[in-house]
C-alpha cells in the first residue's frame, strides 16, 4: 500500500474533527438553555406504576387543591406551587421504599403479578407524583378557574346555584381542553425549539434531588437546602410581622399629605415610582418566578410595562381622558359618572338579566383609567398573537403540519421513542365525552348556566383555533397571552344582558384553552424526565377530576359557613375573607355580561375608541416581521415579541405596579449578568434558587396560617398597614367628594 500525503492526513483529520462535532451536538438541544439543564441520558428500566406513587399523588393532590381554594378567599392569596410537593414527596418516598413489603401478589386467574415496593424511589415515580399536586393547584394557577361562578353567584349576586351544576361546569372546564392538546401535541412537545422555559426549574431541581454529584463546592442539594431554610426564615417578616416589606413605597411616607406623590409613589395602587417589593411572594405573585423566565420575555415585558405605566396612563389621566380625574388612577372596581362606585344590584333583575330601564336611570358604567386601557391592551394582545404566529410561525406549523412524521428530531424526542404512544382513541374519547358532558350541562342547568348548546360550541371552536398560537408563545417565551377578553367581547355583544352565559362563555372558551397548554406544559416536563406518555396522560386526567371536587367542597363549606364572605362593606377591617379574584371575576361579567360591551365599549358606551387597540396589535407584528425580513442582520428585532410586549400588563389588576417592578429587577439581575458572566453558576444553581425560594415561602405561610392567624394572634402596627399610601386612590377632579380625600376646587 502507498503511503497517504500529508495533504490527505489533514483533511482526513479535518472530516473526523467534523465529524465528531456534528456527532456530539446531535447529542445536544440546539437550545443552550436545555442543554445546560436536561440530562441526555434515559433508564428505560425504571417502574412508574408504584403503589407509593399512587398514594402519594392522590394525597398530594387533595391537599394542594384543598389549601390553594382555601387561601384564594384571602385579601393577599397564596398559590401553593408543586414545589412544595416536589420537595416532600421525596423523603416520604424514600421512607415507603424502606418500609413496604418487597413481597410479590398474583392476581387469581392472571398472570400478573405486583409489589408493593419494586425497589428504591425513582425519579420518575416522582415526576408522576409532582404532576398529580400540579392538577391540584391547576397547573400552577391555583384553584380551578370554574369555581369563581360559584363564588360570584352565591356571594356577589347573592343568588342560588346547585351543588352539582357548579361542580359539572368545573369538570368540564378543566377537563375539556385536554382534547385540545391531543390535537396539537405533536407540534408543541416534539419540537425542540417548543422549550417551554418553565419546565427547566422542575427539571433542575428532580435532578438536584436524584443524582449524585462530584463537584467542589456546594452541591446543589446542599445550596437547595440553605436557600429553601433561608426563604423559610425571612418570610416571617411580610408574611406576618411586617407585612408592609411586599409594598415598600417610601416616597408615601415622605409626603403624606400629597396626592399626587402618592398616586405616583404608590406600588400598590399607583404608578410604583420608586416602590419595591422586599417579598418573593410579592415578587412572584402573578408572573411567577423571574429566574425562569428568559430575558428577551423580561425585556419585551420590561418596554410594554413602562410605555403602558409610565407614557400611555399619566398621558391619558392627566389629559383627563375619558374625565379619568374623577376616579382613582388604578382601579379594578366600578364607578358612576360622579365618581361613586356603582350600585350592581340596583341593575340586577329578579330573573337574573339587566334591568334595562334601571339601567339607564342610574346611567353609565365608568372605570379608572386604568383598567379601561388595559382592555384595550387585551384587545391588542389577542390581534397581535394570531398575527405574530402566523408571520413568525406560519411556514413551520405548515411544513410540520405536511412532514410531521419525517421531520429531524433532537435527542430527547430520540429517547421518546422506546414508550408506546397514547393511542389515538384515548384523545378521541376524551374530547367527545367532555365536549358531550358540557353540552349536557348547559341543557340540563339553562337556568343556572344561562349559556344555549350553540354558545358551547362557538366556545369550543374559539379554544382549539388559539391553542396552538398561544401554546407557541408560552414554549418560547414563558408568558400565556389570555383568551378572557376576546370571548367575553363575543359573548357579551351575542348575548348581552346574562351575566352567568359570559362568565360560563368564557371559562369554556377560555379555560379549556389554558388547560389545553398547562397539559402540554406538563408533557413537555415527562419529554424530558422520559416518563412514559401514557402515564402522564392518565394520571393528569385523573388528578384533574379530583382537584375539581375538591375545590367545589371547599367552596361550598366556605360560602356556606363565613357570614358576609367577599363582602368587605360588612366585614370587619381585619377579615382576611376579602376574595380579591372573585372581585375581578364579578367586576368582569359585569361590564361584559350584565351590561354588555355594546353599552361600554360600542356605540352606546364611553369607551368606543378602544376598539382600535384590535388594528394596533394586528399591525405591530406585522411591523416587526417586516423588519425582520428587511433588516435580516440586525440581531434584536427578532426578539421583538409583540403578543408578550402588549400583554405584558394583562394581569393588571389585581397584579399591581411593584410586583413589575421588582419582578423585571431581579430577572434582568439573574437571567442576563449572571446568565452572561457567571454561567457555571447559573447552569447549576439558577433554577435550584428558583425552586428553594418557592419552596419556603410555602412552607412558612401555611405554618403562619395555621400557628398565628387561624388561632387569631393578628398583628396591628405602622408595619403592616399595606404601602402607606392612603390618598393613592383618591380623583383629583374638582369638586368630587370621596370620604378621606380632599376635595379639589
Amino acid at each position: 500500500m502507498g503511503e497517504i500525503s500529508p495533504k490527505m492526513e489533514k483533511l482526513s483529520r479535518e472530516k473526523m474533527t467534523t465529524e465528531g462535532v456534528e456527532q456530539a451536538e446531535e447529542e445536544q438541544s440546539p437550545i443552550e438553555q436545555v442543554a445546560l439543564t436536561v440530562s441526555t441520558t434515559d433508564d428505560p428500566s425504571l417502574p412508574v406504576w408504584t403503589f407509593r406513587m399512587w398514594i402519594l399523588g392522590i394525597l398530594s393532590c387533595m391537599c394542594l387543591s384543598f389549601l390553594n381554594q382555601f387561601f384564594s378567599y384571602r385579601t393577599e392569596p397564596l398559590i401553593i406551587t408543586l414545589i412544595t410537593v416536589q420537595v416532600a414527596a421525596l423523603p416520604i418516598g424514600r421512607f415507603m421504599a424502606f418500609v413496604l413489603p418487597t413481597k410479590k401478589f398474583h392476581l387469581p386467574f392472571t398472570d400478573y403479578t405486583f409489589t408493593l415496593n419494586p425497589g428504591p424511589f425513582n425519579v420518575k415515580e416522582h415526576v408522576l407524583i409532582t404532576i398529580f399536586a400540579n392538577a391540584g393547584s391547576a397547573f400552577g394557577n391555583g384553584p380551578a378557574y370554574a369555581v369563581y361562578i360559584v363564588d360570584i353567584v352565591k356571594a356577589f349576586y347573592l343568588r342560588n346555584i346547585s351543588f352539582v351544576a357548579g361542580w359539572l361546569i368545573i369538570i368540564t372546564t378543566q377537563v375539556l381542553g385536554y382534547g385540545w392538546a391531543g390535537l396539537f401535541r405533536r407540534y408543541l412537545i416534539e419540537p425542540a425549539h417548543m422549550w417551554w422555559p418553565s419546565t427547566l426549574v422542575q427539571v433542575s431541581l428532580f435532578r438536584t434531588l436524584h443524582e449524585k454529584e462530584a463537584h467542589k463546592g456546594l452541591s446543589r442539594s446542599q445550596f437547595f437546602l440553605i436557600a429553601m431554610v433561608a426563604s423559610f426564615s425571612y418570610y416571617v417578616l411580610p408574611g406576618y410581622l411586617f407585612s408592609t416589606l411586599t409594598y415598600v413605597s417610601w416616597v408615601c411616607w415622605i409626603f403624606s399629605r400629597s396626592v399626587l406623590a402618592q398616586q405616583i409613589s404608590s406600588g400598590f395602587r399607583g404608578l410604583g415610582v420608586g416602590a419595591i417589593s422586599l417579598d418573593w411572594a410579592g415578587v412572584s405573585a402573578y408572573l411567577l418566578s423571574p429566574l425562569v423566565s428568559p430575558f428577551f420575555a423580561i425585556v419585551n415585558i420590561a418596554v410594554g410595562f413602562v410605555l403602558f405605566i409610565y407614557l400611555l396612563v399619566p398621558v391619558a389621566y392627566w389629559n383627563d381622558w375619558y374625565h379619568a380625574k374623577r376616579f382613582p388612577i388604578f382601579s379594578s372596581k366600578l364607578f358612576n359618572e360622579n365618581g361613586t362606585v356603582y350600585d350592581i344590584q340596583a341593575v340586577l333583575s329578579s330573573d337574573f338579566t339587566l334591568n334595562t330601564t334601571a339601567y339607564n336611570q342610574l346611567g353609565q358604567v365608568h372605570l379608572s383609567i386604568t383598567f379601561a386601557l388595559a382592555y384595550g391592551l387585551g384587545f391588542a394582545t389577542i390581534a397581535a398573537t394570531v398575527t405574530h404566529v402566523v408571520c413568525f410561525y406560519g411556514k413551520e406549523i405548515w411544513y410540520r403540519s405536511r412532514e410531521a412524521m419525517h421531520t429531524k428530531k433532537d435527542i430527547h424526542a430520540r429517547l421518546m421513542e422506546k414508550y408506546p404512544d397514547i393511542p389515538w382513541q384515548w384523545w378521541a374519547i376524551l374530547l367527545f365525552g367532555s365536549v358531550g358532558m358540557s353540552l349536557v350541562t348547559c341543557l340540563v342547568f339553562k337556568d343556572k348556566v344561562q349559556l344555549p348548546w350553540w354558545g358551547l360550541l362557538l366556545a369550543c371552536v374559539l379554544a382549539a383555533g388559539f391553542t396552538l398560537p398561544i401554546g407557541v408563545i408560552t414554549a418560547t417565551t414563558n408568558q400565556t397571552p389570555g383568551l378572557n377578553i376576546i370571548t367575553e367581547y363575543i359573548m357579551g355583544y351575542i348575548l348581552p344582558g346574562y351575566p352567568l352565559a359570559n362568565v360560563c362563555f368564557k371559562v369554556y372558551g377560555y379555560m379549556s384553552m389554558n388547560q389545553a397548554v398547562s397539559f402540554l406544559a406538563d408533557f413537555k416536563l415527562g419529554h424530558y424526565m422520559k416518563v412514559p406518555p401514557r402515564s402522564m396522560f392518565l394520571v393528569q386526567v385523573i388528578g384533574t377530576v379530583i382537584a375539581g371536587t375538591v375545590n367545589m367542597g371547599v367552596a361550598w363549606w366556605l360560602l356556606n359557613s363565613i357570614t358576609d364572605i367577599c363582602n368587605t362593606d360588612k366585614l370587619p377591617a381585619s377579615s382576611p375573607w376579602t376574595c380579591p379574584g372573585d372581585a375581578v371575576f364579578f367586576d368582569a361579567s359585569v361590564i361584559w355580561g350584565l351590561v354588555g360591551p355594546r353599552k361600554i365599549f360600542g356605540s352606546q358606551g364611553v369607551y368606543p375608541l378602544l376598539n382600535w387597540f384590535f388594528l394596533v396589535g394586528a399591525m405591530a407584528s406585522v411591523i416587526v416581521w417586516l423588519c425582520h425580513r428587511l433588516f435580516p442582520k440586525v440581531w434584536w428585532i427578532p426578539y421583538i415579541n409583540m403578543p408578550v410586549l402588549l400583554g405584558a400588563t394583562s394581569l393588571m389588576p389585581p397584579a399591581t405596579t411593584v410586583n413589575y417592578t421588582s419582578w423585571i429587577i431581579i430577572g434582568t439581575v439573574f437571567n442576563y449578568f449572571v446568565f452572561k458572566y457567571h454561567k457555571g453558576w447559573w447552569k447549576r444553581y439558577n433554577y435550584v434558587l428558583s425552586a428553594a425560594m418557592d419552596a419556603g415561602v410555602a412552607f412558612m405561610a401555611v405554618a403562619l396560617y395555621i400557628f398565628l392567624q387561624l388561632p387569631g394572634a393578628e398583628m396591628n402596627w405602622w408595619g403592616t398597614n399595606g404601602d402607606h399610601c392612603p390618598l393613592s386612590t383618591c380623583p383629583t377632579a374638582p369638586g368630587i367628594a370621596v370620604p378621606g380625600c380632599p376635595v379639589f376646587h
